[in-house]
């Protein structure tokens, strides 16, 4: 795993992260990790893929009767 090292963090915010973890029951470097976490991987982030699932099931979705095609396709040529 990736380690972060934050320089001239101000002793407010730090007392601050420290009561925060302190009353979520987590050390200081847990909690610092969950904020990071919820920042940039929110967990009521838009999926693209459940939410094109769900446009198509409005109009009734795709009734396709496929069959999947088995034959081995030729490799790419890149000359």
């Amino acid at each position: 795993m990736a380690a972060i090292t934050v320089r001239n963090l101000p002793d407010e915010t730090h007392r601050a992260l420290k009561l925060r973890a302190e009353q979520h029951g987590r050390s200081t470097e847990a909690e610092i990790r969950e904020i990071l976490e919820e920042a940039v991987r929110p967990k009521d982030r838009l999926k693209i893929g459940s939410e094109l699932a769900a446009f198509g099931r409005q109009f009734g979705g795709l009734d396709l009767d496929l069959e999947r095609e088995r034959t081995p396709t030729e490799p790419a040529s890149f000359e």
